[in-house]
């Protein structure tokens, strides 16, 4: 029976740069880890393949991925899976008994199954209802296509889509919505495609960047991702590892600065004859430069394709000199 199941798991979500990441989490066969980004379980399946008296706790804030999860992972007792956001890890595994961890994993970003789900309405590319909730509840994407003013959908297209023409979007939206409301993934990428330059629009697709600005809003992604990684630093052991995947520039780059400020001592200025900040370290990068799909991954894997991976470890920090 299990050989029948894999297909339909590996369909679901299959796992990025996955060696890349068991090798980066240096995984210890009694140690406790945390797959914050459950997905298919993919991951979480190879992470728990490593423990004998360790333990894995497996996270998602997707109902469908926590069933997912929950049923490949059926066959390892030292794994549990539990629904929750990554972002409250802490309280969660405080409910576990665990307060501290040897490693954590947060593949971010959205699964191979959310887009390819009709009905989730991630992906411009199948007509569904406008929704995009990674947890399935509270605000949609139709809720900020409808209902946000036309500045709040500028800044969003731009802050996090990075969209030049945000403004011509958001006035095209603006401008449907007073006639009827937009309820479809296709509604909007036509008016997206509407509002774009002619040579724009030959050049790629213009909708690629509105959909992921919308999806990051809905989920407050960047907002969670911060909280997520102080979560994951915090739980920690001296020597515990941190690994995180991206996949688009905004994620990496708060990653890359989060890590770096882990990562630095004293900031005294430089004119100063002796450090009187007394900041040191409380972490050390395991990757200097962020890890890249390799050429056979590539090939296999179309989401590798934008897919980072950064490893930190944490440092043993004297008492008294915590932040």
């Amino acid at each position: 029976m299990e050989e029948e199941k894999r297909p339909a798991a590996e369909e679901y979500h299959r796992p990025v740069l996955l060696e890349q990441c068991l090798e980066g989490l240096k995984i210890r066969p009694d140690g406790i880890y945390v797959d914050g980004t459950a997905g298919g379980g993919g991951h979480s399946e190879a992470i728990a393949k490593r423990l004998t008296t360790g333990k894995l706790y497996s996270l998602d804030q997707d109902p469908d991925a926590i069933r997912q999860a929950g049923q490949r992972l059926v066959a390892y007792p030292q794994a549990k899976v539990l629904q929750t956001n990554f972002a409250d890890m802490v309280s969660v595994l405080a409910n576990e008994g665990v307060t501290q961890v040897d490693g954590v994993l947060l593949d971010l970003g959205v699964s191979s199954h959310q887009l390819d789900e009709g009905q989730r309405g991630f992906s411009y590319r199948t007509d569904a209802p406008l929704d995009m909730r990674m947890s399935q509840t509270g605000l949609s994407a139709a809720d900020v296509v409808n209902t946000y003013d036309r500045d709040s959908l500028v800044r969003i297209f731009w802050e996090y889509g990075e969209e030049k023409f945000s403004r011509r979007v958001a006035d095209a939206i603006v401008a449907q919505r007073e006639k009827k409301p937009i309820e479809t993934t296709f509604e909007l990428a036509e008016l997206i495609k509407g509002a774009y330059p002619a040579a724009a629009r030959r050049s790629k697709n213009p909708c690629k960047k509105v959909f992921q600005a919308i999806r990051i809003e809905v989920n407050r992604e960047l907002d969670v991702l911060a909280q997520g990684l102080e979560a994951a630093f915090s739980l920690l052991k001296p020597g515990g590892r941190l690994a995180v995947i991206t996949f688009h520039s905004l994620e990496d780059r708060l990653v890359k600065n989060t890590f770096a400020d882990y990562c630095t001592g004293c900031i005294c200025p430089p004119e100063f004859p002796q450090c009187v900040c007394g900041r040191k370290p409380r972490a050390k990068k395991v990757t200097r430069k962020p890890i890249t799909a390799t050429e056979t991954e590539l090939a296999e894997n179309h989401r590798s394709h934008s897919a980072k991976l950064r490893v930190l470890e944490k440092l043993d920090t004297p008492p008294g000199e915590e932040r």
